[in-house]
């Protein structure tokens, strides 16, 4: 009832909104501010409901009520101001802003306690060179402080705060800042190279102490194809972490990937793949590697695209004395399925490590402003026997996910996601785990 009537609240907020827009515009109040920077103020919020039915855990909660079911809320809210400089040498940049998050009404441990805090999130400043060199304009940018950064499409590097636990906010992820970042890019025609170092925002009970430098290279050929490659260099200090990875201390990781729709007679048809190498000596040598594959019909109605994607995530051979488990780092979202697999598997019980997975993916776009489709994930194990005593069977689980994004106003965005997941042999072996998960969450999301 507390979600119904804040979704309720929210929406007359947004037609409110549109009823004023509608009105005669009035002049401009001054901020107050500096006029020769261009400012911008945004706000982000979020409201989510999530739940699983009667599927969470195998056996009776571990309570008096019995009841197998678990339901929580989370918020959160982004105030931002950043601006924009232009001078004869260069252009100035920077943004502040900060993030409160809020997970409660009894989440389950797999998410965490009920939890809120508030902090600081963007705080930067940074330089392009603008109309300054002969290269191109914005040959040159550097930024300095707390900012996001990320490399392709988040397989690797995209999230650099911690989310969860003492912060709150599991889902919602709306911290995304590393803690310190320095950003060094060129550019010149179709090509980017960027050198970085990076520090990471974790939670304190969580952290590993991780930070991570190295570069990046992305070239463009036309509109329908981007190439890259990247190393990375990661330290992950154990002296005092609480999460000790002393496998990612000193471990160096080799990307190459590609997106592309190289056939000019079928612009609809795309591809991508994308392959990382960990190397940490001894401690670690591993893959993984993705291939998809997906066509669109843009001339019919709903333009409905199909898409098949096959990912191999390495897991540690017993019959070898090195680990080749892989380390998923720090991946992000870009789009449902990436790279969190399955709003059920990869959202809660399984990382991009000892997996392999099938997806294959139904999207369909009604209008334009609603986006829907379904996700089937067939996840087995790359190596059984490190997944756990007695674990046989390489057949991990099924999972089904429907969804729909429903932008109610240009403000406004409403997200519904119902999912199941049935586990197999691996996962009977493994945990005794039989019964199915079923999964809910509608999240609405403010933009301005």
């Amino acid at each position: 009832m507390r979600f119904r009537g804040t979704l309720i609240g929210l929406i007359l907020v947004a037609i409110a909104g549109q009823a004023r827009a509608q009105q005669k515009e009035k002049e401009e109040r001054p901020t107050g501010l500096p006029k020769k920077v261009e400012w911008t103020f945004n706000f982000d919020a979020g409201l989510g409901a999530f739940g699983f039915n009667h599927s969470l855990y195998t056996d009776v909660r571990p309570d008096p009520s019995g009841d197998l079911s678990d339901n929580w809320f989370e918020s959160y809210v982004k105030p931002a101001i950043s601006g924009t400089l232009h001078t004869k040498k260069g252009e100035f940049f920077g943004k502040f802003s900060g993030v409160g998050e809020r997970t409660y009404s009894t989440p389950p441990p797999l998410v965490g306690s009920e939890a809120s805090s508030f902090k600081v999130e963007d705080l930067y400043l940074g330089w392009r060179s603008g109309k300054l060199l002969s290269m191109g304009e914005n040959a040159l940018e550097f930024t300095l402080g707390r900012s996001q950064y990320k490399i392709g499409r988040g397989l690797l590097l995209w999230d650099g705060g911690g989310e969860g636990g003492s912060r709150g906010g599991f889902w919602s992820n709306a911290r995304k800042a590393w803690a310190f970042a320095g950003v060094g890019r060129f550019h010149y025609k179709d090509n980017t190279v960027e050198a970085f170092y990076l520090d990471r925002d974790e939670v304190p009970e969580a952290a590993t102490n991780t930070k991570v430098w190295g570069l990046n290279y992305e070239r463009t050929i036309g509109k329908a194809t981007t190439l890259g490659a990247s190393y990375l260099h990661f330290i992950a200090d154990t002296s005092g972490a609480p999460v000790q990875l002393p496998a990612r201390d000193g471990m160096n990781v080799y990307n190459l990937r590609a997106y592309t729709a190289p056939l000019r007679k079928l612009p609809d048809l795309s591809f991508e793949a994308e392959y990382a190498r960990e190397d940490n000596g001894d401690l670690r040598k591993s893959n993984a590697w993705n291939v998809l594959a997906a066509y669109e019909l843009s001339k019919v109605k709903w333009k409905p695209k199909l898409s098949y994607r096959y990912a191999v995530f390495q897991g540690d051979d017993p019959n070898t004395t090195a680990d080749e488990s892989f380390d998923m780092l720090l991946p992000g979202f870009y789009d449902w399925g990436t790279w969190w697999q399955g709003e059920i598997g990869g959202e809660y019980f399984l990382s991009n490590s000892n997996l392999i997975s099938n997806q294959i993916r139904v999207h369909a776009t009604p209008s334009e402003s609603v986006g829907a489709g379904l996700i089937f994930y067939d996840f087995r194990l790359d190596q059984p026997a490190t997944f756990g005593p007695g674990v046989t069977s390489s057949k991990l689980a099924t999972e089904l996910d429907g969804y729909c994004d429903w932008k109610i106003n240009g403000n406004f965005t409403a997200s519904f996601v119902l999912a199941l997941a049935d586990p197999k042999q691996a996962a009977e072996e493994g945990y005794g785990r039989t019964s199915s998960f079923t999964y809910g969450m509608v999240y609405v999301s403010y933009s301005y």
